[in-house]
């Protein structure tokens, strides 16, 4: 076997600094897996890295990719419950401190100290991958790696709506922003009871808006957002607000949208500086809650919902391609003409 492989490589802080490059394949220590890649699903933060408009630190030169599965090639010394040719997704937390008091109440995807896949160290857009043995989960035969592959942004939306959220049957809920964590957390939201069920974005996002709606969504909106609200139940607002996009202004929006003693729950990121008050949190005795990652029990529950057919991905999957497509994939996702593309490597 050659000791290279092909890597979709984030070379600079410059942006465009992405293109495949040969990479060496990776030594594994005793308590890691080298992985197979079947598929790797394409994130926002990958085409933020590729824009150069992160604002998270990046150790250049780093292989893009966080969201995927694969088959065990290689188990180290000390692996005890996987063994090569086992079918598994991996969580993004590559690197964490296990003696931290985050990590030993299970809360490592809040470890200050926590690196993940595709930025902190080489991700998974390539022929093979080095995981540590407690990032894996098993899957069965019968789950397509390529839908797998979306179990992370899956998690992602699970531990913002189920977990932090606090949705109950018949609740009315607006999701801003329907880009595929949106589109997940609406489905969600859907999957908790939610009655009403507004989306809201940007005249550009009518093929997401599509999407929304076979997730569930009972109202689309591109504009005059507030007016759809009024119209909803006794007018006071929406009982829980998801923010998916993370822009300024869309705080601001949900801080309007929501009725007194509801919830806003944000798991979007936006580096911008709020220039507005946030005295209407205060005035309708409102809760805002951020939405950060995800953790052991949330990928065994996803993984189960997915493989039962609870969470139905075949809306969410736009497009399957080879890595070599990488730059259509990436081009068509930031205009939104795609929700989510995989890459098979």
């Amino acid at each position: 076997m050659s000791s290279v492989m092909p890597a979709l490589v984030n070379y600079a802080r410059e942006p465009l600094s992405v293109e495949i490059r040969e990479a060496q394949i990776p030594t594994i220590g005793d308590h890691d897996v080298l992985l197979r890649v079947g598929a790797v699903s394409v994130c926002g933060s990958d085409l933020h890295q590729w824009r150069g408009s992160h604002g998270w630190p990046v150790n250049y030169p780093v292989i893009l990719g966080h969201e995927f599965g694969g088959t065990i090639a290689a188990c180290g010394s000390a692996v005890k419950k996987f063994k090569e040719g086992d079918r598994v997704v991996s969580e993004t937390a590559a690197v964490i401190d296990e003696a931290s008091p985050l990590t030993r109440a299970g809360l490592y995807n809040l470890d200050p100290t926590r690196r993940g896949f595709g930025y902190g160290v080489n991700g998974a857009m390539t022929e093979f991958v080095r995981v540590p043995e407690r990032c894996l989960h098993a899957i069965p035969a019968s789950l397509p790696f390529e839908k797998a592959a979306l179990t992370e942004p899956c998690c992602v939306a699970y531990n913002a709506v189920c977990m932090n959220g606090r949705i109950r049957p018949g609740d009315s809920v607006l999701v801003i922003g329907p880009g595929p964590i949106g589109l997940l957390c609406a489905l969600m939201a859907k999957l908790s009871g939610a009655g009403q069920l507004i989306v809201s974005g940007l005249p550009s996002d009518e093929f997401r808006f599509q999407i929304a709606r076979r997730v569930g969504a009972t109202a689309t909106v591109s504009s005059n957002v507030m007016e759809t609200i009024a119209g909803i139940g006794d007018g006071l607002g929406v009982d829980v607000v998801i923010d998916a996009a993370g822009a300024s202004a869309t705080l601001q929006t949900a801080l309007q949208a929501v009725r007194p003693n509801g919830q806003i729950v944000k798991v979007g990121w936006g580096p911008q500086p709020m220039q507005f008050s946030l005295d209407p949190l205060v005035q309708k005795n409102a809760t805002i809650v951020g939405s950060f990652s995800h953790n052991w029990p949330i990928w065994e529950r996803v993984i189960s919902m997915i493989v039962s057919g609870q969470i139905d991905l075949n809306p969410i999957v736009s497009h399957v391609a080879p890595l070599t497509d990488w730059h259509q994939c990436f081009e068509k996702m930031e205009r939104g003409e795609y929700v989510k593309a995989v890459l098979v490597p």
